[in-house]
């Protein structure tokens, strides 16, 4: 009887490790060729320059969006923190063409699971630039982030990219 009264209270954790959300090259935010991501005016994190076509969850969450265009999709954590993953630059002007999504809004998701697909040949051939970013675009709820790798590469789901500490 008493374990019910006083049973812990889950808490919601502060402190969220994000995992690389795809493979290939560690590009700092500020050297996307894209003053909306360099200059931060969507938020903080940093870029990939992928080496494959393939985009997975770098956190444990929830779907929040996947554009109708499949280039960008957005997840939040339970602890509130909102992520943007937007792959290359100009890319919605593809309208769809070479995306696929393998998710949907309303869906849950764990580290690594696949969330969309890219023809990378195509997405080199007609965007800007291939290089994806990955936004915390909510930094308000934010009282620090790290940035473990500044350079180097990675593989999808195995290195901590982003260290997102939580008010």
């Amino acid at each position: 009887m008493f374990t019910k009264l006083f049973k812990k209270k889950e808490e919601t954790p502060k402190m969220i490790e994000l995992k690389a959300h795809m493979s290939g090259n560690i590009v700092p935010l500020e050297d996307v060729p894209d003053p909306v991501f360099a200059e931060k005016m969507m938020g903080d994190g940093l870029a990939i320059e992928p080496t494959e076509g393939k985009v997975v969850a770098p956190v444990k969450g929830e779907i929040v969006q996947v554009f109708p265009t499949k280039h960008a999709v957005g997840i939040k954590t339970s602890n509130g923190v909102e992520v943007l993953i937007h792959i290359g630059l100009e890319t919605v002007a593809m309208n769809g063409e070479g995306f696929k999504a393998h998710v949907s809004a309303g869906e849950k998701v764990n580290v690594g699971d696949v969330l969309l697909t890219f023809d990378l040949d195509l997405v080199k051939q007609k965007a800007k630039s291939i290089v994806t970013p990955l936004i915390i675009t909510n930094t308000e709820v934010m009282t620090n982030i790290e940035k473990p790798f500044c350079s180097g590469k990675v593989d999808a789901s195995e290195e901590t990219i982003l260290v997102v500490t939580v008010n």
